[in-house]
């Protein structure tokens, strides 16, 4: 865990990616390929990619994100 991690008190991994090589293959890399887009990737308990937010604000973003997983469980 990193100090971030620790710091925000995460109860879940975050995933780095210092090559790129994630970013590429979930189509976030951004031109140059020095850079990965701020996307969202929602991925359920069996690993199926359920939605990709990649219109990200980040005043809202945890709001809007908890409102579609909300929203997907009615589903």
């Amino acid at each position: 865990m990193g100090r971030f991690h620790k710091e925000q008190k995460l109860n879940f991994q975050l995933l780095s990616d210092p090559d790129g090589s994630v970013a590429k293959k979930y189509g976030a890399l951004a031109k140059g390929g020095q850079y990965s887009n701020r996307y969202t990737y929602v991925i359920d308990p069996q690993g199926v990619l359920r939605y990709i937010e990649k219109s990200v604000n980040v005043r809202s973003h945890g709001t809007d994100l908890l409102d579609k997983i909300v929203d997907m469980q009615d589903e």
